[in-house]
């Protein structure tokens, strides 16, 4: 059996499919998760990217963070954002010793960094050049005319920069076919083609959107917001969303959603390529997301560590079996991104290595139960912290003080924190889950 898996980055599960609130147009995700076993409680064993991705490719997981460094350059990225350890095995490196052939392609920059180690065990390994900041093109050709058709007020030098770069790498972008889903799904489709001479085979998607800078074609933001007049907040400052008005906030949501239905389209064009190369009917194929994106409902935009709600936890998961097993069903276990490492080997039958943390979920396609029970979960974002069981949940900062708790029965949309009322709970779930699951020592701080 083949194994393709793709990976699409700041996916929102609220807007995917029947989790959707907001009318997205994503037809190709929606039909996806009617062939597949999809998940209600889905979550990034730790966040953002890097980390993220870490835990995908290893089975391990990334927090707590213990004993990390930053690479040079790089001091101000969350905690955890390290490469791969050396010592440590790939899912690559296990099925390219099993006779298989092993490929990715991604615009996302941060994988091609040598020292990342996400090369490793791949034969095959594309990157999509100019996604965010990655130093593609000179920024001097950015006139500042053009800047100020995507600055709002108050915008910090980070997000100037960003929007710079970004704006140089994509300069002369004019069909649609320029921007990233498209050269990557397009990419992924023509290694399909190969590949098919090539089984078995491990093929990995990684698309960046709809990861900010959000500037998709016109067309697409319009499709959810066709009255805005004004410079486009296509890169948040990640914090409190105070700064923006309604309209520009309303405008952000647009363009993300925008990106959201581009990924979506070409992601339905690299399925049909697989489906006409008569290739998903012996693949297994895993889609998830790395985590979400906060677009104002609490308050936030961006990525800010300490706004752990569901707009950015709540991540995408589906598993489609070539022979259809368990389509259109839906688990409540606590599928998380260390999970898809052993998912695959357990899929075809190989022994994981014995770093490994994550839980093989295949069971659950022939309608059993996977070995490790989880009656709760817990992820950690730099110096912060969330864990959920099936009726609490709590966040905050690491050390267990200034906790949120919200009943997510009643209230899952976390709209209420009742930590004031029950000081006990939090102190509970903390003890029993946030700590055991560290290993019982205190959290580092960072």
């Amino acid at each position: 059996m083949n194994v393709i898996l793709v990976i699409i980055d700041s996916l929102r599960r609220d807007h995917v499919g029947t989790y959707d609130r907001y009318g997205i147009k994503t037809p190709n995700l929606d039909a996806l998760e009617k062939e597949s076993l999809s998940f209600n409680h889905p979550y990034p064993e730790s966040l953002p990217t890097v980390c993220a991705r870490r835990a995908i490719h290893t089975g391990v997981r990334t927090w707590p963070f213990r004993n990390w460094h930053p690479m040079p350059g790089e001091e101000n990225e969350p905690a955890g954002w390290a490469p791969i350890p050396e010592d440590q095995t790939t899912i690559a490196d296990v099925l390219q010793k099993h006779g298989t052939t092993c490929a990715l392609v991604s615009d996302t920059d941060h994988l091609f960094k040598p020292f990342y180690n996400f090369h490793q065990g791949f034969e095959v390994f594309q990157w999509v050049r100019g996604q965010e900041k990655d130093r593609y093109k000179p920024v001097w050709a950015v006139s500042q005319k053009k800047m100020d058709r995507y600055l709002l007020k108050g915008n910090p030098l980070r997000v100037r920069d960003t929007i710079q770069q970004y704006l140089a790498n994509t300069a002369g972008y004019k069909s649609e076919t320029d921007w990233f889903p498209p050269r990557v799904f397009t990419r992924a489709s023509a290694l399909l083609q190969t590949l098919k001479e090539k089984q078995p085979f491990f093929l990995v998607a990684d698309n960046y959107d709809p990861h900010e800078p959000w500037a998709p074609l016109k067309k697409y933001a319009d499709l959810y917001d066709d009255s805005y007049h004004g410079p486009e907040p296509i890169e948040p400052d990640y914090g409190p969303s105070d700064y923006l008005t309604e309209a520009e906030l309303n405008r952000m949501r647009a363009l993300y959603a925008g990106e959201a239905a581009l990924a979506d389209k070409w992601l339905g064009h690299f399925l049909n390529k697989a489906h006409d190369l008569d290739m998903l009917d012996h693949a297994l194929l895993i889609l998830l997301s790395d985590h979400g994106h906060c677009l104002g409902e609490h308050g936030y935009v961006g990525k800010p560590y300490n706004a752990l709600y569901p707009e950015l936890t709540d991540t995408v998961f589906m598993i489609r079996h070539p022979k259809g097993k368990m389509a259109g069903k839906k688990s409540d276990y606590y599928a998380s991104t260390h999970d898809v490492a052993p998912t695959i080997l357990g899929s075809l039958g190989i022994e994981a290595p014995q770093q490994t943390q994550g839980v093989d979920l295949s069971p659950l396609l022939e309608g059993k139960e996977p070995s490790q029970k989880r009656d709760h979960f817990t992820l950690g974002y730099d110096n912060y912290v969330m864990s959920r069981d099936d009726r609490y949940l709590i966040h905050g900062p690491n050390t267990g003080s200034g906790m949120e708790l919200y009943d997510i029965r009643r209230d899952p949309d976390q709209k209420k924190d009742i930590s004031g009322r029950h000081p006990e709970i939090i102190k509970r779930m903390f003890r029993d889950y946030v700590l055991k699951d560290a290993g019982g020592a205190p959290l580092p701080r960072y």
